[in-house]
Order: C-alpha cells, then structure tokens, then sequence
C-alpha cells in the first residue's frame, strides 16, 4: 500500500511539471519559494524547493505537532499545569518570548498560545520538556518524527528554530510538515488563526499579518533570523470548483516582514485565479470490469485505493479524457490494492497525468479444473 500511494503522489508531481509552462509562475522575492493544493496533494509551483534553508522559528511546527499528538494519546492534558525550568526561563533573552517564569507553573493551552501565536522560544522549551522530559529527548523526537512524514531534507536541533549549523530544512519538507498539521490536528491548528494572545499581562500580536488583511488564511507561523530572513508559512482556504480549496504557502528568505507578508499573499491569489481543483474518480469507484483468468470469479472491479483529485489550470480539467492501459491477461490469485494497469489523462493526444489503477476486490485462485480449463484458452488465445 504504501508503495501504491507513493507512486500516486509522484504521479501528481508529474502532473504539475506538464502544466508548468502553460500557466507562468509568478515572480516571487524570496531564496525559495514552493504552493502546494492541499486538497489535491499537488505542488502547483515552486522556486528551489529543495534548497537548504534555516527555518528560524518555522522549527515551531514540529513542535506543536509533537505536543499535539502528546495531548491526543493523553500524555499530556490543555489544562495541565508544568513547572517552568530555569532553561526555558533563560533562553535567549533577546529573541521572541511569552514570558513565562519558574515562579508561576503555567498550563499546556497557555504554552501552545505563546508557541504558536507570540512565537515565545521560552515556550518551545518548556513544551519540549513537559512531551519529552528534557530537550535533547525532544529533538531525538522530533527527528525521529520528520523521517517517519519522509523530509528527507530536514533536520532539528531544537525546539525553538534559534540558530544551529544542525537545524535546517527545505520549502519541500516545510509544506508537508504544515500538510500534515492541519489534516492531522485540525482541532489545535485553529490556535494559528488567533490574532493576539495575553500571558502575564503582556499581550502581543500573532506575527501572521495575513490574518488581518486575507479572512480566507487561518493560519500558518512566521520566522525570522539574520541567516534565515524573513519566512512564512501561510494558509489559506476559498471555495473552489467542487468544493473547498485549501493551499499552502511557503516562502523563505525575504528580505522584511512586510515582503513576506505580500509575497506569501500574490502566491496564495495566483494559484486561487488559476488553478481549479477536481474530483476525477472516488476511492473504492470501479473504472472497468476486466475478465480475470484461472479465478473464483470471472471479472475483477478495478479502480482507485484512494480519491482521485488533482489541480489543472483553469478550463483544463473539460478537456481531459482518460485511457485505461491494463496488465493483461489478469491471472489469479489477485490481491485486493495489487496493482493491475494504469489510468491516463489525456489533452489532445498528450499525457497530462498517469495514476495506478489497482484490483479494488481479492480474486482466489479457481479449482484445478478450471485453471487448466483456463490455461488451455489462454494458449489457444
């Protein structure tokens, strides 16, 4: 199964290279850059998506994805109370902050406030020592967690994102990071859409200006350090063709808080005004009834193991027209999801799209009579 889904999800990649030249990107500055459909799993379009950036406080993301799964599996509870450390207390004084102090412990919902809404790095370590009892246990985890989403490309040497020769990441690895945060945790990720939070009679802005100038972005998280430049990460969510679309924005190395802000907003509008996103086939949805040979039935429903949604230019998806290519003959024993052929989509006799299309029912092997009734029509055949 999970080599079917990767080999799906490269399909899409393929999809994006076709149409690259038929609708220009947009001119984006920022050292790398990358729009990804959420809905579909499509990278729209991208600028050096796979060059190796520091993520500043974009570090912060895997940190509440790991706290998030901390509270879900009942390790940790919202309104548990922690202690503070000293270390989380003194990390560096001159970056961002919630203000928390040893001599007040403070609640887990208060950590994720300040984590994700004032970006405090005090938060980020005492997060990372409530999930994991101490930070270098932590950032195992969270190693630990990026291999297993496949960021190849990524590597954490805190929780905070403060600057490290060990700390980096790509605009590729950061957009799958962020996928999965909202389809996982969609519970926790409204945190991101909050505009300001007060924690110890200090109150400070969400760094997302998008949230005050776009009311489609709901979220994602800022960074910033003089390596890095000005990043962002934003989402954004509008009604689409066949229903809602959601797309992420990742853009890295600005030169200033305010260029982010409007390269990360023409990048989320350009693949809104351009792009739709379509349903083509549902998951379990046959596509054909093939005949199966030497099996316990004499046909086989194939199709899809999952929906089929992809993102195309605007006017595209009316033209395409799908191809079956199957893996004749079908022999039995098949396995349900075992892979059986593939579907093309085809614009005027070029291929936009390939997708696996495998055996959406098990076929068990037929008696001995009928399998040497069978092999003796296949040599005839």
């Amino acid at each position: 199964m999970k080599k079917l889904l990767a080999a799906l999800a490269s399909s899409v990649l393929f999809l994006s290279a076709a149409y690259a030249q038929s609708v220009p990107a947009p001119t984006i500055a920022a050292k790398s850059w990358l729009l990804l459909d959420a809905t579909s799993g499509q990278i729209i379009a991208s600028q050096d998506p796979d060059a190796r950036i520091e993520p500043a406080s974009l570090t912060k993301i895997m940190t509440a994805y790991l706290t998030f799964a901390a509270i879900r599996e009942k390790k940790l509870a919202l309104d548990q109370k922690v202690n503070v450390s000293v270390r989380a207390w003194k990390v560096d004084a001159s970056s961002s902050k919630m203000f928390i102090d040893p001599a007040t412990p403070v609640s887990i919902d208060d950590l994720l406030h300040g984590l994700m809404i004032q970006s405090g790095n005090d938060a980020a370590v005492a997060l990372a020592e409530a999930v994991a009892g101490d930070e270098g246990t932590f950032v195992v985890l969270m190693n630990r967690e990026a291999q297993r989403m496949g960021l190849k490309n990524t590597r954490f040497a805190n929780p905070h994102g403060l600057p490290s020769p060990e700390n980096y990441s790509t605009a590729q690895d950061l957009s799958v990071l962020a996928k999965r945060v909202i389809a996982d945790y969609p519970e926790f990720y409204k945190i991101d859409s909050i505009k300001s939070f007060t924690y110890n009679k200090i109150t400070q802005p969400n760094r997302n200006r998008l949230l005050w100038l776009d009311p489609t972005v709901d979220g994602m998280k800022t960074g910033h350090t003089e390596a890095a430049g000005y990043c962002m990460i934003a989402s954004a969510r509008r009604p689409g063709g066949t229903g809602e679309r959601r797309l992420i924005s990742v853009v890295l190395g600005t030169t200033s808080d305010q260029a982010r802000t409007q390269e990360s907003q023409k990048l989320l509008n350009w693949g809104f005004q351009n792009f739709d996103t379509v349903k083509l086939y549902s998951k379990g949805q046959a596509v054909a009834t093939p005949e199966v040979w030497k099996g316990s039935k004499g046909t086989v429903k194939i199709g899809f193991a999952r929906d089929v949604l992809v993102t195309v230019p605007k006017g595209m998806a009316a033209k395409m027209k799908p191809v079956l290519e199957r893996k004749d003959p079908l022999v039995a024993p098949l396995a349900e999801n075992a892979p059986v052929g593939k579907l093309k989509m085809m614009v005027e006799d070029k291929v936009l799209l390939e997708l696996p299309v495998v055996a959406l029912e098990t076929i068990n092997q037929a008696t001995i009579f009928g399998r040497a009734w069978d092999s003796m029509r296949l040599w005839m055949k």
